[in-house]
């Protein structure tokens, strides 16, 4: 497990979570490296969060913030079929709802618990951005409309 401290966007990766990334294909590779780096990014511009600690959560890169307790655990993983990437998160929250409240017109969506990303694009980093926050923020009791 990696401990990162918010101010500095950690490079290392734990070497079993980065197993499960390298197995990934090409394209969702690269596009969850990406996707890490905007989760770190995020987390560093929101002091109430402190450290993320990286590990592995069924089978899947996971983020969490321990110390704080400020958020719920968010996830990214290679879906079933391999062709996209999927940003995870509880499904019991009202996250997703929220999430879908405002970007339904730009983000896709699974269920309650994941947002879907294609690899071939750019990621949407502006909504991404503000959804790893509400996610990182989500036991601070700020409403579920944010």
């Amino acid at each position: 497990m990696i401990l990162c401290d918010n101010e500095q966007i950690s490079e290392q990766i734990e070497p079993e979570v980065r197993a499960v990334i390298d197995s990934w294909s090409e394209e969702v590779r690269r596009a969850g490296l990406e996707l890490r780096g905007l989760v770190y990014e995020t987390a560093s511009q929101l002091p109430e969060v402190g450290p993320l600690s990286e590990m592995l959560k069924w089978n899947q890169p996971a983020y969490l913030v321990k110390q704080t307790g400020a958020g719920t655990t968010i996830r990214m993983g290679q879906t079933k079929n391999g062709s996209r990437l999927g940003l995870y998160v509880h499904c019991q929250t009202t996250l997703v709802d929220t999430f879908r409240l405002h970007y339904c017109d730009q983000l896709e969506f699974e269920k309650k618990r994941a947002i879907l990303l294609d690899p071939g694009l750019e990621l949407p980093r502006g909504p991404l951005r503000h959804c790893i926050s509400l996610a990182l923020t989500y036991h601070l009791g700020s409403g579920p409309i944010n």
